[in-house]
């Protein structure tokens, strides 16, 4: 079982200021015998922003299994080793193959790709990067809506392929006195909510529960949500609760004028009742930046005019991955410092 460190970091690290996010060489006068030996071990587990990269190498003892041709050789021989995780993505089964794990720092806001429950009981520590990636997401969000409401990518093939020249684009819909239901109003969702406000968009919201503070209309159900809206956006986190939560149903009652955005996770939307509205005009169309099995996108999906597919990019933007780095970067100094970290959630 994992155990939190109890010796100071800054005893055997490069210079760190936790807030500026600065990293130094340490000075001669700051290095002890033997130091480099006895900093901590990390592993990390998925690309990471570079400047991230080149903070941690000089923090701490930095292993990566990122384009490693032989994952399980890294984790083999660093297994005694390796006291924490950097990146996310980790099965039940890794944290077996790493007996002295004590912290996950989890790069994003969504932990379900770790198993928090396997953690939980060895006693590890799991963090995430939240609010650092609020505003990329968001204004993805509304690129994505203003894509699919002005048939954007088509309108760029139109000028590309000479028809300009032959008349002009066929009139297309506009954000402005349309309602947008909101499947979440977190963090994230409250950032897009104000976005869309700004372009005279109606914002109505389901969750769990009503929140006071907010000036929204509130839904308990989610498909009488979907009946008062022109738009769904989902951005709710990924969980058992929210499997799938985008039923048929739920499609059915956008109508054959709604338009769908989701920009959270693709297992919260049932992906072939998705296709199924899209190709019989039984809803308007669909901006998606995440798919049910990543990176494969269905065939149906690719072959519709009427939809508007993106990468999974909602925080990637180089200033979003720069602050979620460091804040991965800060949870571990903090843990090894037995400091509170900055974002815990298990």
């Amino acid at each position: 079982m994992g155990q939190r460190s109890t010796i100071p970091l800054g005893y055997n690290r490069a210079p760190y200021s936790y807030w500026t996010g600065t990293v130094r060489a340490p000075t001669p006068e700051e290095t002890k015998p033997g130091e480099a030996s006895i900093r901590p071990t990390i592993l990390v587990t998925k690309p990471l922003a570079r400047s991230s990269l080149k903070k941690l190498e000089l923090l701490f003892d930095v292993r990566s299994i990122v384009n490693a041709a032989d994952p399980d050789a890294v984790m083999a021989e660093g297994a005694q080793t390796i006291r924490a995780v950097a990146g996310g993505k980790v099965s039940a089964a890794l944290m077996e193959k790493l007996p002295r794990l004590e912290i996950i720092a989890n790069e994003g806001v969504g932990v379900d790709t770790t198993d928090i429950a396997a953690a939980k009981a060895r006693g590890i520590v799991v963090t995430n990067t939240p609010d650092v990636l609020n505003v990329a997401v968001a204004e993805l969000t509304v690129g994505l809506m203003l894509a699919l409401a002005r048939t954007l990518p088509q309108a760029d093939r139109f000028v590309r392929d000479g028809k300009w020249n032959d008349g002009m684009f066929p009139l297309r819909s506009q954000l402005h006195g349309k309602t947008v239901g909101m499947l979440g109003l977190g963090r994230i969702g409250k950032e897009i909510a104000r976005r869309l406000e700004s372009f005279g968009m109606t914002v109505v919201y389901f969750g769990r529960s009503e929140q006071a503070d907010q000036p929204y209309r509130y839904f308990s159900e989610l498909v009488e949500m979907a009946k008062a809206s022109d738009w769904l956006v989902v951005i709710a986190p990924a969980s058992k609760a929210t499997d799938g939560i985008v039923s048929r149903e739920v499609i059915e009652a956008l109508g054959p004028a709604g338009r769908l955005v989701n920009v959270a996770r693709g297992s919260l939307v049932d992906q072939s009742s998705l296709i199924e509205a899209l190709s019989s005009g039984r809803l308007a169309g669909a901006a998606l930046d995440v798919f049910e099995s990543e990176p494969g996108v269905p065939a149906q999906l690719l072959a519709l005019d009427n939809v508007v597919l993106s990468p999974h990019m909602g925080s990637r933007t180089e200033e979003a991955r720069e602050a979620m780095g460091q804040l991965v970067i800060d949870n571990l100094v903090a843990h090894f410092e037995g400091g509170a970290l900055p974002s815990r959630v298990a």
